[in-house]
């Protein structure tokens, strides 16, 4: 099982290193002597940082959040921003829809026609040139229509002509309703065809009928949009009302992983050949609700039909009233469960194995118990992280001045779409070469070097944001492990423990070793950086890309993802040996990757063997907790029948809670994770530095070394 005699001698050379490693006779556990290491990576960090708050503070200054979540008129004025004119004209409406190519022009409010804040959309068809002809006895009508022309205009005896060239009303509007705080066309369909508000054509006010089908290319995208709409809404509508019930199922799940963990202490194997056979216990349920799902609907009309047939329905109970689909759940949950069962047959002895080594883990965690409790501290400074990144992202986004350029009616007028300023305009001589062009607001942007430079600061944020997320991940990584070489390097357990090994094991890590930590993080972020700029390329270039553009990038976006993986196992075990021994990183990371190559085999039985167990075990609790969820939701449990929330969608709450169920179980077995690649890489090098004799005892328990060794531990080890 070993890679060769685990001796002293033989094993300590270094693989490719050509020389023995020099050991201290008398190391006795993690270092407290120590020194800072990567003092430099440690200074640049702390400058990243200030440079980082700066960059936030300038973003503050500059930015405006408003301009994300107020649209902007024609004048560059808020639409519903208090203490203005528009405070109650929250919505956005545009003259000429029709100039508007798609909802994305739309929302980048870049649409080539005149827009205004209004209090609601129109609810009617009507077109100026009829309301301009009866407003002598309809005034009632005016009175409706021109709430939709520009502020102030009220002047009906103005000829058609002059008000369309100068665009003081619109030419025609239609029935809308509010998407995103802007009109969109009231579009619906009867008997498969588009109409808006029933009526299949309309009145461009321009002398023209018009048929709605004229606005299906904007049609398509909007109704997909507002569909998604509909269910958002009533998806955010499930959460506000089962929330609570949310967050009970989120609580169960944390107590179901501490009592797993508790337990696991003391009934290791008993508890994970139970979590094994339980996962393949709730796959087999699942196997027989499909087939009793797909055996009940037969011979029910339009239970054959298949997904094809129905196409995308917003409404996914359609779904399951479809034998084709518990059948697809069926034959997938099988192949699940045929993958874990040839698994578990082949793997069985390895298991075993893994199962002693979790023994031991449980043993460490029993003796520091707050290790169990860090992960919190990683979640909080994640939040932190993420919350800012986000904060200043948006703040930098909107850190544009207000740019207005020229929209003209004429197609050949040369001032078209040049920047203008809206106070002048009227005294060049735009208006006259090119009759009914406007100033009006485009987009925020800006000409200064801050403005030019807002990519590369959006850039800056999401790099020192993923900086800082691996920083925060390392610093746990690093804590925990030395926590648990604590516990391993103690020769009598647990009387030669520290006191509060948890806590001086984080205060070592900030105090010598941010620069190490650092430096492991900065490598991992660069690669993250790197593959989201792939992605976004990838995004981009998806519409013109051929074939070997297509290859080119799958092959980098393959590299660069195994590349960070291989970085996160390899900046894990130097994590441990800075914990250890406190080396920089790049020494660190050398002796963790040769120690393991000398016993890759240990590593790749062990270390993966382990890591499926636990992960089985999130499974369970995950599966254990959605199960009781989808009773609770679907009315199944008559005590609780009475208590369960009125919903559109069932699966909203009980995804989240299966989700939120698999996280916190990882956050808890995450740590258990930690604590079995510290005590197998302390094992390792325990193998390396002594030989179980009285000068040289090993410092592992008697149980990892009766389950992992060969040669016997000395009579006072033993004895103790």
């Amino acid at each position: 099982m070993g890679a060769g005699r685990p001796g002293a001698s033989a094993a300590a050379l270094a693989a490719g290193a050509g020389e023995p490693r020099k050991f201290d006779p008398k190391f006795r556990g993690p270092i407290h002597n120590r020194r800072c290491t990567d003092i430099i990576c440690c200074v640049i960090f702390i400058v990243v940082i200030l440079g980082y708050i700066a960059l936030g503070v300038v973003a503050w200054v500059h930015g405006d959040p408003r301009k994300v979540i107020y649209p902007t008129d024609s004048y560059g004025q808020f639409c519903g921003q208090r203490d203005t004119l528009n405070e109650n004209k929250t919505i956005l409406f545009y003259f000429n829809i029709l100039k508007c190519a798609s909802p994305v022009v739309l929302i980048n409010l870049q649409c080539p026609t005149t827009q205004l804040c209004v209090s609601k959309c129109p609810d009617r068809f009507a077109t100026y040139i009829d309301v301009q002809a009866s407003y002598r006895y309809r005034p009632d009508q005016w009175n409706y229509f021109r709430q939709f022309c520009k502020p102030g205009f009220n002047n009906p005896r103005k000829s058609v002509a002059q008000v369309l060239r100068d665009e003081d009303c619109p030419s025609m509007i239609i029935p809308s309703r509010p998407f995103l705080k802007r009109c969109f066309p009231d579009f619906s369909t009867k008997n498969g065809v588009l109409t808006v508000a029933n009526q299949t054509t309309f009145k461009d006010g321009r002398g023209k009928t018009r048929n709605v089908t004229d606005l299906r290319e904007a049609a398509n995208g909007i109704n997909n949009v507002l569909d998604a709409r509909s269910v958002g809404m009533k998806i955010f509508e499930d959460y506000a009302i089962s929330w609570y019930w949310i967050l009970i199922g989120l609580f169960i799940a944390m107590l179901l992983s501490l009592l797993f963990l508790v337990l696991l202490r003391f009934t290791a194997g008993v508890l994970f050949w139970i979590f094994i056979f339980g996962v393949i216990g709730i796959i087999g349920y699942g196997i027989w609700h499909c087939y009793w799902e797909y055996d009940h609907l037969k011979g029910i009309p339009g239970s054959d039909l298949t997904v094809y047939d129905i196409g995308f329905q917003t409404d996914f109970k359609v779904y399951l009233q479809l034998r084709q689909t518990w059948l697809a759940f069926m034959i997938i949950l099988c192949g699940v469960e045929v993958i874990i069962i040839l698994m578990l047959i082949f793997l069985r002895n390895r298991i075993r194995i893994a199962i002693a080594l979790l023994k031991e883990g449980s043993r460490a965690i029993g003796y520091i118990m707050s290790t169990l409790f860090y992960p919190i501290v990683t979640f909080l400074l994640i939040a932190i992280c993420i919350s800012y990144w986000a904060v200043t992202a948006v703040f930098l986004a909107t850190s544009g001045e207000p740019v207005y350029k020229v929209m003209a009616n004429q197609t050949l007028c040369k001032y078209a779409n040049l920047t203008c300023d809206p106070e002048t305009f009227n005294t060049t001589n735009v208006t006259k070469l090119c009759p009914g062009a406007q100033c009006t607001f485009a987009f925020y942007g800006g000409e200064s070097l801050y403005h030019k430079y807002i990519f590369i600061f959006q850039l800056a944020n999401a790099f020192v944001f993923l900086w800082l997320v691996n920083f925060a991940i390392a610093l746990g990584q690093c804590t925990l492990a030395g926590a648990f070489a604590s516990y391993y390097w103690a020769y009598r357990k647990p009387a030669d423990i520290p006191l509060w090994p948890l806590f001086s094991s984080f205060g070592r890590a900030i105090r010598y070793h941010t620069g190490s930590l650092a430096f492991g993080a900065l490598i991992l972020a660069i690669v993250q950086l790197i593959r989201v700029i792939l992605e976004y390329l990838d995004h981009k270039l998806k519409g013109t890309q051929n074939s070997f553009t297509r290859f080119l990038l799958c092959c980098l976006k393959c590299c660069f993802w195994c590349l960070e993986k291989f970085l996160k196992f390899i900046n894990r075990n130097a994590y441990i040996m800075i914990a250890i021994y406190g080396k920089n990183f790049c020494t660190s990371a050398k002796e963790a990757f040769f120690l393991l190559m000398r016993n890759v085999v240990r590593v790749a039985v062990l270390d993966k063997v382990t890591d499926f167990l636990l992960f089985l075990g999130k499974i369970l609790v995950a599966g254990g907790v959605g199960v009781l969820a989808f009773f609770f939701f679907t009315q199944r449990i008559p005590v609780f029948a009475q208590e369960v929330p009125m919903l559109n969608y069932y699966w909203v709450p009980l995804l989240t809670v299966i989700i939120g169920s698999y996280l916190v179980a990882h956050g808890f077995f995450s740590v258990y994770a930690m604590c079995v690649d510290t005590l197998f890489l302390c094992f390792c090098e325990d193998l390396e530095r002594n030989d179980g004799s009285t000068a040289k005892p090993y410092f592992m328990s008697a149980s990892l070394h009766r389950i992992l060794g060969k040669k016997k531990l000395s009579p006072k080890k033993a004895a103790g």
